[in-house]
């Protein structure tokens, strides 16, 4: 008669199986495996880059930043989009596009994190308060309304800045990776009624670099407050734009040097980014492509 094999011990049961990991990323995850749970958060190897501000220079974890780019989608910065027909300046909300095309590259391939953070109202604007829909579709000279947000323009791509819509997308000129992270928002203010600060937290992010439109308006309300909420903020003024008088962005500059944290320049950030890119290993951080 056959002898019975000897059932696995437990250090044998546990040396067969993987440890599992959870979390929505590899800095703020933590693991099971048959000896118990973890709670220790890995450590994430720094990748600092030095950038001159208007007022310092700062040394950044590019493993701990997110990129976040504003707003740039077909109804602001397309000729054929809402704004455009609304007779909104494109040469002020189509200036970042240059700049950002060759940012986002240079940043992803040193492991900093992207995040879309775009226009995205309900098909009803049910939850948009009269001055939000006033301000976007007040009358016409002639008496007329104007286009409102989720309202269709004389050349019909679909209601504006609609999730799913051809104007709430993301220009062309600028794609969106697998590993970037979008968020949709309706206010100014990135940081209201949304997922984005759970999000950037679940990431283990606390350097935010705005870029994007407008300058003056969701770029500066987002970064405001961003930083009431404890993030460290760098606006990158070159790789934003507004359809504001100048004497308005100087403004911004001024506030957000002053009260709210830093103004630098995407000019700048690169070469710096390729410099520590080419000193140091890729990340070991994979992250999970944005469902959306």
């Amino acid at each position: 008669m056959s002898r019975k094999p000897p059932a696995p011990s437990k250090d044998t049961l546990a040396q067969a199986t993987p440890t599992q990991r959870f979390g929505a990323s590899e800095a703020t995850a933590w693991t099971w495996s048959p000896q118990g749970v973890s709670l220790v958060r890995p450590s994430v190897p720094p990748r600092p880059v030095r950038l001159a501000t208007h007022t310092d220079v700062i040394e950044l974890d590019v493993h701990r930043s997110a990129l976040v780019v504003v707003d740039m989608q077909n109804d602001f910065c397309h000729p054929e989009g809402w704004f455009a027909q609304k007779g909104v300046s494109m040469r002020a909300t189509r200036k970042p596009i240059p700049v950002l095309a060759e940012l986002l590259p240079a940043w992803r391939h040193a492991g900093g994190r992207v995040v879309w953070l775009n226009w995205g109202v309900r098909a009803d604007t049910a939850n948009l308060g009269p001055v939000i829909q006033y301000k976007a579709s007040r009358p016409e000279a002639d008496g007329h309304p104007g286009v409102g947000y989720a309202q269709t323009s004389p050349l019909d791509h679909g209601p504006s800045v609609v999730p799913g819509t051809w104007g709430a997308q993301v220009i062309d000129e600028l794609p969106v990776e697998p590993g970037d992270l979008t968020v949709f928002k309706h206010r100014l203010s990135g940081f209201w009624d949304n997922e984005l600060d759970s999000l950037l937290r679940q990431q283990g992010i606390t350097t935010l670099l705005f870029g994007g439109v407008n300058t003056d308006r969701c770029v500066f309300s987002s970064l405001q407050d961003a930083g009431f909420l404890g993030y460290d903020c760098v606006l990158l003024k070159d790789a934003c734009g507004t359809p504001s008088p100048a004497y308005v962005t100087r403004a911004i500059h001024f506030l957000v040097d002053k009260l709210h944290g830093f103004v630098g320049t995407a000019e700048a950030l690169i070469p710096a980014l390729t410099a520590s890119a080419s000193l140091q290993p890729p990340s070991h951080i994979s992250p999970k492509k944005d469902p959306r």
